[in-house]
């Protein structure tokens, strides 16, 4: 009986029931918590999937199980797509629109850097060549949009067109999102030279509050009228920079932008860490999808940079083509980092403001993308 007792004990400890991949995959939570507590590199994302990765590959807790915790968070914010509309409004709300307001030429640098996501939708259709791999239309679409970098968006249209994919694409669009850092500058860096990296730009024009108002008011008016399949994100992150800008309801935009923005970004963090087990996470697909994201997010970036060495030509070296490398949607990292990237060239040259025209115009390209391939796929 004694024996029978501590044969039982063993196998109830996590010791006896760890496999080779649950193992890999804590490993891999915790090079997250690295990136993000040591290096610092989007911690917020970095730090709650990182942690969210370590529980969901703990053996017999099952927290992230149909009845875990993780999994009751994961089917009722990401599952339902609600997680992604409240983090656009919280980005609305936190984002100022007068760059592209005072600029509205970089929507063109916005929507160059989508093209990452049209193309990787044919390399999603070509990898059904791989033995193992089946990939719909619909499933491709769905992959695709990881080129924009924004996570909120690939959630949302994966929900619609690829649930079974839903949890491979949320982590690889996120990854993405946190590792802006370190993918981007050797891209920068690559396709611009010296002296294009030194251009400083002019000093842009101040924003009346009208045109603050009124910007994402248009903005709505427009989807509604030519992409309504985009309606519930561009609704969402119109809405909330409404909040901010029409001034009488400081108290609701204060929320959108603190309260419910980091509740939101905890639960959503921790349940895309979940989708880090290793039965799901170590399959062709998703190496994949991971694959794909990679390509998408790198061709977004050099097609954002390239239109804007184009800008360079044509405005007589005005524009500075790395401000085309915020062009993707990952709001506001790949705008810091093209920031970065020019400070290091010139301690004095800034281009935060300047990056975030592009950047803000990306997230509404990404959107605009989610409801061509909504449309396009029959996912409405």
């Amino acid at each position: 009986m004694e024996t029978a007792q501590l044969q039982a004990l063993w196998y109830s400890t996590g010791i006896a029931n760890f496999q080779w991949g649950q193992v890999l995959m804590i490993f891999v939570g915790c090079l997250l918590l690295y990136l993000g507590i040591v290096k610092k590199f989007e911690p917020l994302l970095l730090v709650t999937i990182g942690f969210g990765a370590v529980l969901s590959n703990i053996p017999l807790a099952d927290i992230a199980g149909p009845e875990g915790f993780l999994g009751y968070v994961y089917n009722i914010g990401i599952k339902t797509g609600v997680f992604p509309l409240l983090i656009f409004m919280g980005v609305g709300a936190l984002t100022d629109f007068s760059a592209l307001i005072a600029r509205p030429s970089t929507l063109i640098l916005g929507a160059a850097a989508q093209f990452g996501i049209f193309f990787t939708l044919l390399g999603a259709v070509a990898l059904n060549l791989v033995p193992g791999i089946e990939f719909t239309l619909k499933d491709a679409a769905a992959i695709a949009i990881i080129g924009g970098a924004d996570g909120p968006t690939a959630i949302f249209l994966a929900s619609r067109l690829a649930p079974d994919l839903l949890g491979a694409i949320a982590v690889a669009a996120y990854s993405y999102m946190a590792l802006v850092p370190i993918i981007q500058p050797p891209i920068m860096k690559l396709l611009t030279t010296e002296k294009e990296r030194l251009v400083k730009m002019e000093t842009m024009r101040k924003v009346s509050q009208t045109e603050k108002i009124m910007f994402p008011l248009i903005v709505l008016l427009a989807c509604i009228l030519f992409l309504p399949s985009a309606a519930p994100l561009i609704g969402m992150f119109t809405f909330g920079n409404l909040l901010r800008e029409c001034g009488v309801v400081d108290r609701l935009s204060n929320a959108a932008q603190n309260e419910i923005i980091n509740t939101v970004t905890i639960l959503l963090g921790l349940a895309v860490g979940s989708k880090l087990q290793a039965e799901q996470f170590l399959t062709y697909e998703t190496l994949g999808i991971l694959t794909l994201g990679a390509v998408a997010f790198s061709i977004g970036t050099a097609a954002g940079i390239i239109m804007g060495k184009i800008m360079y030509r044509v405005t007589g070296g005005k524009v500075n083509p790395l401000i085309g490398a915020a062009g993707v949607s990952a709001v506001p990292m790949a705008a810091r980092v093209v920031n970065k990237v020019g400070l290091e060239a010139d301690h004095h040259n800034f281009l935060l403001m300047h990056a975030m025209g592009p950047n803000v115009a990306g997230v509404i390209g990404s959107a605009v993308a989610a409801g061509i391939l909504l449309t396009v796929t029959g996912g409405l």
